[in-house]
């Protein structure tokens, strides 16, 4: 069986992991990194270190970089952009969506994408990975990149998946963030955070069901409050803050949450459900529900 030529330009952490699974999954594997150490657990492993960035690219007819910064990708492959014509550019490096969309023409072929993995989970199915751009890129090069993850496609637009990357991580910030304020609130009267884990993994798949049922209130622009309407919320909120207060434990998180959701109340959503907060978050809040 013949295997697709990749070249990984990026060694991080994240960089090695990629060009391991690729050299697992039996891949030759071409890699560059600015400081050419890092290549050399790779290099022991049957990959082939290229010397310039130049090399690397015209190494692979795939192409995936996975750099610190759209800044540091633009210093690094902007001198070479003649000898991506004719390969595809798989982009793994974090930004915003319009970076993806100003480099979407670099290469005859181009993929943005977004890893949601640490570099310890890449090639398990533990580990999924967020594509757009270049619809027949991703179907001709689907099979070497699922060495990596589990892959989803959004479409043509190539800002889509760093979109999605941002907003994944934004509820992933906001769970932990919960997460740790509630151990502290807890661990101000002894209870171990270890202790309060499993409770707090057992909430945070029940609030999935609420993520569902609110996804198809926003979609319907109604917010009818079939659980419990934005002023139960607020009461609750409430009593939040002052044991937080009480407790000595930072209270400008659940106070944020409580400002929120008064100004939904204010714009006239007091007896709709927790969903009508989007209209805030959306920056143009509606009265009624």
């Amino acid at each position: 069986m013949s295997y697709e030529p990749v070249t990984v330009i990026g060694l991080g952490l994240m960089g090695k992991a990629l060009a391991t699974a690729f050299l697992n999954a039996g891949h030759p594997t071409t890699v560059w990194n600015r400081t050419p150490g890092k290549a050399d657990a790779l290099a022991a492993r049957g990959a082939v270190v290229a010397p310039t960035v130049g090399d690397a690219v015209r190494a692979s007819s795939l192409v995936v970089v996975c750099l610190t910064d759209y800044t540091v990708v633009r210093d690094t492959l902007a001198p070479h952009r003649a000898d991506l014509a004719g390969r595809t550019l798989v982009n793994l490096t974090s930004g915003t969506s319009a970076e993806a969309r100003e480099t979407a023409g670099w290469a005859s072929d181009h993929l943005d994408g977004a890893i949601m993995a640490v570099p310890g989970v890449i090639a398990t199915p533990e580990a999924f990975l967020l594509f757009s751009g270049s619809a027949s890129a991703f179907e001709r090069h689907e099979e070497t990149l699922k060495c990596l993850g589990n892959g989803v496609y959004f479409g043509e637009d190539p800002g889509l998946a760093s979109l999605y990357d941002v907003a994944l991580l934004g509820v992933m910030w906001g769970t932990l963030n919960a997460f740790l304020h509630g151990a502290a609130l807890l661990g101000a009267a002894k209870v171990d955070a270890s202790v309060f884990a499993p409770f707090a993994n057992q909430w945070v798949a029940s609030v999935t069901g609420f993520v569902s049922e609110y996804a198809g209130q926003i979609d319907q622009g109604a917010y009818p409050a079939e659980d419990a309407s934005l002023d139960t919320h607020l009461a609750t909120m409430r009593y939040l803050v002052r044991e937080s207060e009480a407790a000595g434990v930072d209270t400008e998180w659940p106070a944020l949450i409580q400002t929120l959701a008064e100004r939904a109340r204010g714009a006239g959503h007091a007896g709709a459900s927790y969903a009508s907060l989007i209209e805030v978050f959306r920056g143009t809040p509606r009265s009624g529900s």
